[in-house]
């Protein structure tokens, strides 16, 4: 069975700059797990590689979609799996970057056999979430499954709608049907790096690069969004994005939008660790350590 190495952590631990270092050594080639960097004209928001690092190595999966399409993690694991396969015909090694937990599980694990989708159901939910504000349906998924709504974004109302769907219609939680459900055979062995860095150090680094963000043109990202009619396209619900068109459409100060990204980023990061603390077989690394690149190639070799 082919190995492949993952490089995962929390938003602003380290994992583009380190990634890069361990893919210039095995002569490897970076696969993104982000849910974000997979769009288009998200780059400063997303901390999507530059174009500088995009031409010292050859990175998969980022401004694949276009903001109005959808992309599931099921499509991902498909996309990702594919482009897996073309890099080891190649010799190179893959090495799958990036904390979206739901891409990384449909990836690493796979998705159950759930129930077909029941249009009727999903209407109504959409309606209730018109009716009563965004975070209605969030809420109601806290209540009956408060695993899937540690994992899945309270912005995401597709896979929120998905979850409260699979409950109505099995009468069981999604969260529930993953642990017991059918999944396809492994294809590879992955081997699993995990960045960490102390809470205190992480959150202080999301600010920064908050700030760094801005000082980038963030506003400026958001505004040009905008203008291409994409201000309501999923993506742009999200920490970073919503925050600013907030504050675009009058209802924020600008000094209230940069404060509420950096909070929710950190609640985004904290999340993220939730769900990596439940991830099996993970090798967890100081993100501060001196040797860290030669580590997670010391890690990587020993397991190949």
């Amino acid at each position: 069975m082919e190995k492949v190495l993952v490089i995962l952590g929390p938003t602003a631990v380290g994992k583009t700059k380190v990634s890069l270092e361990v893919a210039d050594i095995l002569k490897g080639e970076i696969i993104s797990a982000d849910s974000r960097q997979i769009y288009e004209y998200l780059d400063i928001g997303t901390a999507k590689p530059t174009k500088e690092e995009q031409k010292k190595t050859v990175f998969h999966l980022i401004d694949l979609v276009d903001l109005n399409k959808r992309f599931s993690a099921s499509d991902y694991a498909k996309e990702a799996k594919k482009i897996i396969r073309e890099v080891i015909k190649r010799k190179k090694v893959p090495i799958i970057v990036g904390g979206s937990g739901l891409y990384l599980r449909a990836l690493l694990k796979g998705f159950f056999k759930g129930p077909k989708a029941d249009q009727t159901i999903r209407e109504r939910l959409k309606k209730e979430s018109g009716k009563f504000g965004e975070k209605f349906l969030y809420n109601r998924l806290k209540e009956k499954d408060s695993e899937a709504a540690l994992r899945i974004h309270p912005n995401d109302e597709v896979r929120i709608i998905r979850a409260l769907e699979v409950c109505e219609l099995t009468k069981k939680t999604i969260t529930e049907l993953q642990k017991k459900g059918e999944y396809e055979p492994e294809e590879f062995e992955f081997i699993k790096i995990g960045l960490k860095l102390d809470r205190k150090k992480l959150y202080e680094r999301i600010n920064q690069r908050v700030d760094q963000m801005m000082q980038d043109g963030l506003l400026n990202e958001v505004k040009k969004i905008k203008k291409m009619g994409y201000a309501f396209a999923s993506p742009l619900k999200t920490y970073g994005y919503k925050e600013l068109l907030g504050y675009l459409e009058g209802k924020l100060t600008l000094a209230n939008a940069i404060d509420l990204i950096k909070r929710n980023t950190r609640r985004y990061a904290k999340r993220q660790l939730t769900w990596f603390k439940k991830e099996k077989d993970v090798i967890w690394l100081d993100a501060e350590k001196d040797d860290l690149v030669f580590s997670i190639i010391k890690e990587f070799s020993k397991n190949t």
